[in-house]
């Protein structure tokens, strides 16, 4: 299925909520939802609105993204420690990673955590595989912000988040 992209103005608003932070790629396919912190993530243009992703080439989730043609990222605010932990796979027994997450989708029907500082929705336009990980870019074709809360850091194998002044704080 082919969307139109995001208006490039909402993108950059979105983009600019953050310098890097804990990102969770999500996807669903065929009853399927399945989420994953990503390795990382960056725009790779504004005309049209892209966006790059890294993730694991041996998870389950970028099978089911390749199937599926979409996913969607959410980048968590600092208030949002414990979902970090979910989705990376740090708080062992849960089997069920959106559980009590009321979780709402966009265009694409990826699930999009709420309270993201930033969320986009994204069409997958190209999977390249390079070594143990997948890099995925999408069209962007929905997006949003949330103005009033800082990123989820994670920086030196430490989930971090900022103060008001820009320095980090270990959590």
């Amino acid at each position: 299925m082919r969307y139109n992209t995001v208006d490039p103005d909402l993108f950059k608003q979105a983009m600019s909520q953050f310098a890097s932070s804990v990102a969770v790629v999500t996807t669903a396919w065929d009853g399927q939802l399945v989420g994953i912190t990503a390795t990382s993530f960056c725009s790779v243009s504004l005309l049209p609105p892209q966006l790059l992703v890294c993730i694991a080439q041996e998870r389950y989730t970028h099978k089911l993204i390749t199937n599926s043609h979409c996913f969607a990222i959410s980048i968590l605010g600092a208030q949002q420690l414990v979902w970090g932990h979910r989705f990376a796979g740090l708080q062992p027994g849960i089997t069920d990673r959106f559980a009590d997450i009321d979780y709402s989708v966009a265009v694409t029907g990826c699930p999009i955590l709420p309270g993201s500082i930033s969320w986009f929705d994204c069409e997958l336009a190209h999977d390249y595989l390079s070594g143990d990980h997948a890099i995925l870019v999408g069209n962007v074709v929905a997006a949003g912000t949330l103005e009033g809360d800082l990123p989820l850091l994670y920086h030196n194998r430490t989930w971090v988040k900022l103060n008001g002044h820009l320095s980090p704080v270990r959590i």
